[in-house]
């Protein structure tokens, strides 16, 4: 007789907002939204895990990256996606992140810097390489800030930030290339980051992920006209770092998980 070997359950992802038309989740960091013949080793994925939790067939609107966590929104119908999309592609649903940079940033601002299309060197290898830049535009404002006694170079301390930045374009990696275009790069970013810097995170906070949290959705709902909000909360890596830099008072940070309660 052949042992039956269990399989290791699937662990649930959090949903944030659902309703008859549309489902929200807080996707984990490291995790891709869809199946992707660019990692054919991954085996779980965002659209395939909540449409086996759900039981019912799911359509992505939007996309994150796969080492950013927060909000993904998703149609529970092709007919919904249709008419939720367009809201996305013309910029009417309005997107809030969190990250925590290199440095200290003094004020906010809003920094408009065209971008030339990042492509991939597998998927976009036929593509384009002479395409102009196209604009780009991303409102930040600094919410706290943290000198750490670690030194990454001639200093012997290190200076971070908490930013919000709410994205006015659609760029891809828009965020993660605005940040580092102002010398303040998100820590964790291994593509457009500062390497000492991230392996001071890993280091000494136990941080091995990019520190980019897309925290809030604002829009109005494309069949009910509501004004909906959705919020997805900190993970644990997130909220380790927020109580170890003494950052729970920030106004801004308790007013956001005052939001998603």
């Amino acid at each position: 007789m052949t042992d039956i070997v269990a399989l290791p359950a699937v662990e649930p992802l959090e949903i944030v907002y659902q309703d008859q038309y549309l489902v929200a989740v807080n996707k984990p960091a490291g995790m891709l939204v869809h199946r992707s013949w660019l990692d054919k080793n991954e085996t779980r994925f965002v659209m395939q895990t909540l449409r086996d939790q759900i039981g019912q067939h799911v359509f992505p609107l939007h996309r994150l990256d796969r080492p950013t966590s927060g909000v993904l929104l998703f149609a529970l119908s092709s007919e919904v996606a249709s008419q939720t999309m367009p809201m996305f592609a013309e910029h009417n649903i309005e997107k809030t992140y969190h990250a925590i940079v290199r440095g200290w940033i003094n004020e906010g601002d809003v920094l408009d810097y065209p971008l030339k299309v990042e492509l991939d060197k597998i998927a976009d290898k036929f593509a384009s390489q002479d395409k102009e830049a196209q604009p780009a535009v991303t409102a930040y404002q600094p919410l706290a800030s943290v000198e750490v006694p670690y030194s990454t170079g001639r200093f012997p301390t290190s200076r971070y930030c908490l930013v919000e930045m709410k994205p006015k374009t659609g760029r891809k990696h828009q965020l993660r290339r605005h940040m580092h275009h102002l010398s303040h790069p998100i820590i964790g970013d291994t593509s457009h980051g500062d390497g000492r810097h991230n392996r001071l995170f890993r280091e000494h906070f136990d941080s091995y992920r990019l520190l980019l949290h897309a925290s809030k959705l604002e829009f109005v709902h494309p069949i009910t006209e509501q004004n909906i909000t959705i919020s997805a909360k900190f993970d644990t890596v997130w909220q380790n770092l927020i109580d170890t830099f003494e950052w729970q008072q920030c106004e801004a940070i308790q007013q956001y998980q005052r939001e998603r309660v």
